[in-house]
């Protein structure tokens, strides 16, 4: 089994999962996939936040946000889980785990905030799916590192001995190879994959 290293960056509904090896010193995507963390047509696990902000009672919110985060957690370790075996089949062992995080970090109520300010929902629904993969990844025993979003490609440059410059170009070669998408949210994880594959002895 060849280790490899996961790179996770959270969107609506899930998170972008992008896994990395490194051969020869050279980064090699072996995995670019979506795993979900919400289910299609159900908003409880897509949006739970966003629900509980049209509830008038207090209580039913909390009970469906705790419903949608259950929801969420399972979800996420399901298909985790089936990526793991989908990488093992091929000979991949994921190792570690990268969880790109940013801003939010401060909020410690996330339906009282969301609940006050309804248009910050979405900053809740980001944080409900990370916390989702946290769950996921211990579950299987993946150690998660967490690399902040803003100060990502300063601390690659320092960990893959890379010139700022030089990242942006290496990130679309690698999409050359990975296939379509390849958006920002990808090559972020792409980069925190690789950075967190350096990490690994």
């Amino acid at each position: 089994m060849t280790p490899i290293a996961l790179g996770l960056r959270a969107v609506k509904g899930g998170a972008v999962t992008v896994g990395v090896a490194v051969e020869d010193r050279m980064p090699r995507i072996v995995l670019s996939t979506f795993l979900a963390t919400g289910a299609e047509g159900d908003r409880l696990s897509l949006e739970p936040y966003r629900v509980a902000t049209e509830m008038a009672d207090a209580g039913e919110a909390d009970a469906a946000v705790r419903e949608g985060r259950r929801r969420q957690a399972r979800l996420a370790s399901e298909g985790l889980e089936a990526i793991v075996r989908r990488l093992s089949a091929a000979g991949w062992e994921p190792l570690a785990a990268a969880l790109l995080i940013h801003r939010g970090g401060w909020i410690t109520d996330l339906l009282a905030y969301s609940r006050a300010w309804k248009e910050h929902a979405p900053v809740a629904e980001g944080l409900a799916v990370r916390d989702a993969l946290r769950l996921a990844l211990a579950r299987l025993g993946i150690a998660p590192v967490e690399m902040d979003e803003k100060s990502l490609h300063g601390r690659a440059s320092d960990a893959l001995g890379l010139a700022p410059g030089e990242i942006a170009p290496r990130l679309r070669a690698l999409g050359a190879a990975a296939g379509r998408p390849w958006r920002k949210e990808q090559k972020l994880a792409a980069l925190a994959a690789w950075v967190a594959r350096a990490g690994l002895h």
